[in-house]
């Protein structure tokens, strides 16, 4: 008997139209949760699309193997269908961070629209998602990139090593958005890693998105910070608030939010837990 899938919050056209309804408000701005570690970031009406994974590509990759990518929650929304769409980010080369099946429909249906990218995955990302190699915009630690009104600043993210290029490039990262007077810190895949801290305090990031589901070798891929982990970083960075991802999407690579919520209280770190397709609104 097939397990009953996460039901989303809010999916498909009547996403679309939360998404597409007309704002020009400087004050504030929205994030959507896709599933994984997958947000759409809009603010004055432009939209960023951050490391979207909406197909199941996974699923079907891994269904004969011994780690099975067994999906836990609907898909909120057809790739496709993602318009007006000025960015879009990859942090590194792991496909729920990089999907063909996600990104081909996305840079199709969204002419003019930017990609960013670690600079060390460039080749790959090319031959992956079949585009020139010169499209991606690369970035490393410490380098930043301004498109339209978003700072993209690089960080480096350790999964499970901080793992370079032969030029020193790093091939996991994370991604400070500034915009407006606002800042957004993504971390991408990353553990915890002892110059974090202090890379990430100056920015006094407004919202920090983190992964929760943990590094346990047994599940044979590479590992993230856990609930505990996510809700200590936040409150290192002194982050305004912390809003978890990358779990309940793959059976057995998740963790369970509520154990987050309970780490998040004990310190008094504000945080923000998402439903599937819902909308965060930050100021």
């Amino acid at each position: 008997m097939t397990e009953q899938l996460i039901k989303a919050f809010r999916k498909d056209e009547e996403l679309i139209a939360e998404i597409e309804k007309p704002s020009n408000d400087e004050q504030h701005f929205q994030l959507w949760w896709l599933g994984q570690s997958g947000f759409v970031l809009q603010w004055k009406g432009k939209r960023v699309l951050i490391d979207p994974y909406l197909s199941d590509s996974l699923t079907k990759k891994y269904a004969a193997t011994d780690k099975p990518h067994v999906r836990m929650s609907e898909r909120v929304i057809e790739p496709g269908s993602l318009r007006n769409i000025l960015i879009v980010t990859s942090s590194h080369n792991h496909t729920d961070h990089l999907d063909a099946e996600t990104l081909i429909p996305v840079l199709k249906n969204n002419p003019g629209i930017k990609f960013i990218i670690p600079e060390a995955n460039r080749d790959f990302v090319a031959q992956r998602v079949g585009c020139e190699k010169d499209f991606p915009i690369g970035l490393n630690e410490g380098q930043s990139i301004t498109i339209d009104e978003f700072t993209f600043h690089g960080i480096p993210a350790k999964h499970n090593e901080i793992e370079r290029d032969e030029n020193g490039n790093c091939r996991f990262m994370g991604y400070v958005i500034a915009f407006g007077k606002h800042k957004i810190y993504h971390s991408g895949d990353t553990l915890w890693f002892d110059e974090m801290v202090h890379l990430l305090k100056p920015f006094t990031v407004d919202v920090a998105i983190l992964p929760i589901n943990g590094n346990d070798p047994q599940r044979k891929v590479a590992g993230n910070l856990n609930c505990e982990e996510a809700a200590e970083l936040a409150k290192a960075i002194k982050a305004k608030c912390v809003i978890p991802c990358h779990y309940d999407m793959f059976a057995f690579n998740t963790a369970d939010v509520t154990d987050f919520v309970w780490h998040a209280e004990k310190i008094n770190q504000p945080y923000h837990v998402l439903r599937l397709g819902e909308k965060f609104t930050g100021n």
